[in-house]
């Protein structure tokens, strides 16, 4: 099955964990995309990436930071 896109939250968790040195309040969205593509278990079609889904992943990774 993997993570897909729309599991904003998921893949939060996972960026957190897998990079705890970067500030997602930093980064930018080709990063976030990269980061994203590489995870472990990411099933996501890499052409269904938009600018609000990488907004809202970043968010969810900024809560998880800092929430």
């Amino acid at each position: 099955m993997g993570l897909h896109w729309a599991d904003v939250y998921d893949i939060a968790i996972e960026l957190h964990e897998a990079h705890p040195d970067v500030d997602p309040r930093y980064i930018n969205f080709v990063d976030l995309r990269n980061k994203v593509l590489a995870l472990e278990g990411f099933a996501g079609d890499p052409e269904r990436c938009g600018e609000k889904i990488l907004e809202a992943i970043q968010q969810a990774w900024i809560d998880e930071a800092y929430g």
